[in-house]
């Protein structure tokens, strides 16, 4: 059966002129509905030779610079990026992934200037906000190399975008729930980040604070500490939260290695009493979340995240414009009633 606009336009449930417009990459087409056509466009095969060569970068070989470890959020975004080739606008395209402790500033800028010297056209990173990292990302540019910062930026550099989400925003929302949820609005609550070098955390521990100090004056930040995402070390600054503490009443991990929390939290036997968030929605989470020994989870897509930073490093390497409702990375916020 031959595929044409109407059929593609039957299967993603929009008009032949909402497909055309998102085929020619034109304002005015919401990012669901974006997501929605493509996806359609992928499963039906449809290609046209015109969009084959429209779509065609100047370059189209992309690096992705990943966090090293476990990280089971990390472990979800490198999944989806490795089914780019399997999405209609990024066939031909070639997207190598590398693992970087990011936590160390110099190994993080030594594996950008590594990129200047493999030919990409477009490099990805999850990036420390350091001296080291944001000249190395402007001598990219310098080079012409399109660079986007993924989930952490370093907006101080020259980098072309970062895709993620408001991550003042996200902290904000989690002062929100975790000052809402504490009986009477009253009580201590601890804050765990992987590193606050990282601007991603940093920023979710200014909006932690921030709307603590402002709607829940009764409530006591009490102890801030970094555990580098790793599990072990985060059950450990846990464990020593609890026994200095035993009146803590909350708790909000901005980073990773919430595992460390809920091991922490299930041994104390204190899991059903002390006010739990944390972010991402994996596997271990979301069973944490069911149990209730997490109460709120604030989210954000892994495969929107790694298929929006292809995108944007295609259009910046070619002629595409750049939709801003299409790569918009929503807040999701998950309680264990709205769970799917």
């Amino acid at each position: 059966m031959k595929v044409t606009l109407k059929t593609v336009a039957e299967a993603a449930g929009v008009s032949i002129a909402t497909v055309d417009r998102v085929l020619n990459r034109r304002e005015g087409v919401r990012g669901a509905t974006v997501e929605k056509v493509e996806s359609a466009i992928r499963q039906l095969g449809y290609a046209p030779s015109s969009l084959a060569a429209r779509v065609q970068p100047s370059s189209s070989k992309f690096m992705f610079l990943l966090p090293k470890g476990k990280n089971p959020f990390f472990m979800a975004l490198e999944s989806s990026i490795r089914q780019l080739g399997e999405w209609l606008p990024f066939k031909g395209a070639t997207f190598d992934i590398r693992h970087v402790d990011i936590f160390d500033g110099e190994v993080l800028a030594a594996a950008l200037r590594d990129v200047h010297h493999a030919n990409y056209g477009g490099v990805a990173v999850t990036a420390l906000d350091h001296p080291s990292v944001r000249e190395a990302i402007n001598a990219l540019k310098a080079e012409g190399i399109a660079v986007v910062t993924l989930v952490s930026d370093v907006p101080s550099s020259r980098r072309d975008r970062f895709i993620g989400i408001d991550n003042t925003a996200a902290g904000r929302t989690a002062g929100s729930i975790v000052g809402r949820f504490l009986p009477g609005r009253t009580g201590k609550v601890a804050l765990i980040a992987g590193s606050l070098a990282l601007r991603d955390h940093a920023e979710r521990r200014f909006g932690f604070e921030q709307v603590i100090a402002q709607d829940f004056p009764d409530v006591q930040v009490i102890a801030v500490r970094e555990g580098r995402d790793d599990p072990a070390r985060v059950r450990t600054a846990l464990d020593e939260i609890l026994r200095e503490h035993p009146d803590l009443s909350g708790i909000y991990n901005a980073g990773a290695g919430t595992s460390g929390i809920i091991a922490a939290l299930e041994a104390s036997g204190r899991s059903r009493s002390i006010i739990c968030v944390a972010h991402e929605l994996t596997d271990e989470n979301r069973a944490a979340l069911i149990r209730g020994t997490i109460d709120a989870i604030i989210n954000q897509d892994a495969g929107h995240e790694a298929r929006s930073a292809a995108r944007v490093m295609q259009a910046l390497t070619s002629e595409w414009s750049i939709l801003d409702d299409q790569e918009r990375i929503r807040i999701d916020i998950f309680l264990r009633d709205n769970l799917w």
